[in-house]
């Protein structure tokens, strides 16, 4: 923030591991176990939501890494994210068909407003200032 940036995005661990694509991408057994080591390295994405927004409460803050449906989208807003963003379950869906991407957005969208019934929101800000409290 000091330095300038306009938002952070956390991707906190459980989306992309740069670890595994290195390991996968070692040329030799050593690279790879070294890789292989920090296969665990990093907070889920929800903590280091909950961290950063403690740190930089005015701060655009992207939640992404690890998210897979529109609850765990509603889960980041409701712990600080302004925005969630997720990628794999598009991707999967686009090698099946465009038919299941829709249909993959129409779920994401549905889980989400489920959530918003479920905490009582009537909009997305109102999501953002819910009362949810992180396990663990």
């Amino acid at each position: 923030a000091e330095a300038g940036v306009a938002g952070i995005d956390v991707a906190g661990a459980g989306g992309t591991s740069w670890s595994q694509v290195e390991m996968y991408r070692a040329e030799d057994e050593r690279q790879a176990r070294l890789a292989a080591a920090f296969v665990q390295w990093g907070l889920p994405t929800a903590e280091a939501v909950v961290q950063i927004r403690a740190q930089l409460p005015e701060l655009p803050l992207i939640a992404s890494g690890g998210l897979r449906s529109g609850m765990d989208i509603a889960k980041c807003l409701a712990l600080g994210a302004d925005l969630g963003g997720m990628a794999s379950p598009f991707l999967k869906a686009a090698d099946r068909s465009a038919e299941a991407v829709r249909a993959t957005l129409q779920d994401t969208v549905a889980e989400l407003r489920v959530c918003m019934f479920g905490s009582g929101s009537s909009c997305i800000e109102d999501l953002r200032k819910s009362k949810l409290v992180p396990a663990g």
